[in-house]
């Protein structure tokens, strides 16, 4: 666990060393901010954070058997990962709106084990269609806020992807305002996400009509490499030109179904444009899901010490980029 300093009203973290011999992300950098649409820590200094994307949570859905402490820790002593995203599922079939109790377990275990790894976290209203239940969200966020929010470790992702007939400026943005308004009551300055028109890719128009009256607010861009290309970077750009603050909370080395090979020329071009910009990013998915997209194998055994025989292509490909990217 990371220790505190508490100094004229504002608690900075005292860098300690792990068992491994190696500062831990969260304690070495705290409290995060966005300053000059740039993510900083709490010495101000621009940082970039790496590390998967947990699947949908739903009941009975391929990813939920990933929801352990385990998993998180192999994730940050092995994978040397700084961050996880918990896409705890607010849509279909299995879902929190159907099974609160059982999403949020699994949701509440990851964030539980990040906080002992001392690593941050994404809680993420994994939802298509969060508008619908513009209530539920914020009871969830409020939740979570109030018992989490005095932490370091915690950013919320308040629209995981709206569809690409969702108006920015009449459906997400009004939703988007009243639970950052809801969370900025409880929690007054950890990280808040806010999802962009169709699949969070429309980052360029989320420029032109930003949220104002908030703190710490940044934009999520989701890419699948296999799928999006220059022209996805190209609406990155001009939102980062405009001083959008951006952060990709799910990408794929693959294409946008989470299938087919892994496009690994695509994913050097992103890598080198989110390494550029010192974009945080979360990489989809941990799963055994029978898709290209998932990052281990059927065969694997998830709660032991995993190997690269465990990883499926991706996964290995993954592993690689996460563990040596640094923070």
């Amino acid at each position: 666990m990371c220790s505190f300093i508490l100094l004229a009203n504002q608690v900075t973290i005292e860098p300690k060393e792990t068992s491994i011999n190696k500062i831990s992300a969260v304690d070495k950098h705290g409290f995060l901010a966005i300053k000059k649409g740039q993510l900083v820590n709490q010495h101000q200094q621009e940082i970039s954070l790496a590390g998967p994307s947990l699947y949908w949570s739903n009941n009975g859905w391929a990813g939920e058997n990933f929801y352990q402490k385990q998993v998180i820790d192999n994730l940050s002593q092995l994978w040397q990962a700084s961050i996880v995203r918990a896409a705890m599922g607010a849509d279909f079939k299995g879902s929190y709106l159907s099974h609160p109790e059982d999403n949020l377990k699994k949701v509440e275990t990851v964030i539980e084990a990040a906080i002992s790894n001392d690593i941050y976290i994404i809680v993420d209203w994994h939802s298509h269609h969060a508008e619908n239940n513009t209530e539920q969200a914020i009871e969830f966020f409020q939740y979570i806020a109030k018992k989490y929010g005095h932490l370091p470790n915690i950013i919320y992702e308040i629209y995981n992807e709206p569809l690409q007939n969702t108006d920015w400026h009449s459906v997400i943005k009004p939703y988007s305002l009243k639970v950052i308004s809801a969370i900025r009551a409880i929690d007054a300055s950890n990280i808040i996400l806010v999802g962009s028109q169709t699949w969070s890719q429309d980052v360029d128009i989320s420029a032109k009509d930003p949220i104002t009256g908030f703190n710490n607010i940044a934009y999520t861009l989701h890419f699948y490499a296999g799928t999006h290309k220059e022209d996805i970077r190209a609406k990155a750009q001009q939102a980062l030109d405009a001083g959008l603050a951006l952060f990709v909370s799910e990408w794929g080395t693959v294409a946008a179904n989470g299938d087919g090979s892994v496009d690994y020329q695509e994913t050097e071009k992103w890598l080198t444009f989110m390494r550029k910009n010192k974009l945080s990013h979360c990489s989809w998915s941990l799963s055994q899901k029978d898709e290209s997209s998932a990052i281990f194998k059927p065969s694997a055994s998830i709660l032991n010490k995993w190997t690269d025989d465990d990883l499926t292509e991706n996964g290995l490909y993954l592993k690689n980029i996460i563990s040596q990217w640094g923070y």
